[in-house]
């Protein structure tokens, strides 16, 4: 790999975790466009267990996701809502090991290299 790309590759992956990890702190906790919809003809009731749907709609099919419960669940660090910014970084670091490896696993070889 050349020194250009190199460089370019890790100003790029510092200017991605640290853009992860500042705007993760802009987060909305408020449903996204998704839980809005889903939750029409519905009104959000708290109770002692916690939220609960009252009325008509598709949320009130929702069942929980398999990784709801794990570390990185609802942008947080173990359900606490001040890592939001470490669990942005972690989640770019992921990606961009994901995708840098997969690319780099399916990339064109020249007979040279």
């Amino acid at each position: 790999m050349s020194v250009p790309r190199r460089r370019f590759l890790l100003v790029f992956g510092l200017f991605v975790l640290v853009i992860a990890g500042g705007v993760a702190y802009f987060a909305d906790s408020a449903p996204d466009g998704l839980d809005s919809v889903t939750q029409r003809g519905c009104t959000v009731v708290q109770t002692a267990q916690g939220e609960r749907l009252e009325g008509h709609c598709i949320a009130q099919n929702v069942t929980k996701h398999v990784f709801s419960g794990g570390p990185l669940a609802d942008y947080t660090v173990g359900g606490d809502d001040r890592w939001t910014g470490l669990a942005g970084v972690i989640g770019a670091a992921v990606t961009l090991g994901a995708a840098g490896g997969l690319f780099w696993g399916l990339r064109r070889r020249t007979g040279g290299e």
